[in-house]
């Protein structure tokens, strides 16, 4: 027997003050349109840009950490009901996606909408740069100065330095002075 969905209620327009933050850096930059959710989980370092009509989704627990110089850009969706962590130095492009949540598989007798949630953070090391239209799915780590391209599909971890992209995402190289162990040291 299907689930029903009662009650209704709103978890606003988005429309927030610089107060309402658990943390709010100096220096960060919101362009007209963006919209934020439960303010109160979330933590922005110095120097952060946020683009035109991003929404950053905190969630009633768990939190969002957006580190120092950080670049968001136009149009994406940071959903952190399981928890994102997003270190230093990070560029990420117009349309990306973050999400944390999914529905569970409970059979045919549920409808997918009504099934439990399940909550899985997200963490984006230091350095990386996230391409045009990147998808990154729940419980995902990706490594310290990892590059991924344009509209990659971002399904398990990724190695630091690794540069990755593809639908689902996949190693195609290491970055100069990189190798799958890591950096190369003289």
């Amino acid at each position: 027997m299907p689930r029903e969905i009662t009650g209704y209620r709103s978890h606003g327009s988005g429309v927030f003050s610089p107060q309402d933050f658990a943390f709010l850096g100096e220096n960060v930059i919101f362009e007209a349109g963006v919209m934020v959710f439960h303010p109160q989980n979330i933590r922005l370092g110095n120097n952060v840009y946020v683009g035109h009509q991003t929404i950053l989704k905190g969630y009633h627990k768990n939190d969002m950490h957006i580190g120092e110089n950080t670049w968001i850009g136009q149009q994406c969706f940071f959903h952190s009901a399981g928890g994102i962590t997003i270190g230093r130095n990070v560029g990420i492009g117009p349309g990306v996606k973050i999400l944390t949540s999914h529905h569970e598989e409970e059979g045919i007798e549920f409808s997918i909408l009504t099934s439990r949630l399940a909550f899985s953070a997200v963490t984006i090391e230091d350095d990386c740069d996230l391409g045009v239209g990147t998808i990154v799915l729940p419980g995902v780590r990706i490594g310290r100065g990892v590059q991924v391209g344009a509209g990659a599909v971002v399904t398990k971890d990724i190695p630091a330095y690794a540069v990755v992209a593809g639908v689902p995402a996949r190693v195609l190289r290491y970055r100069p002075g990189a190798t799958s162990a890591g950096p190369v040291t003289p």
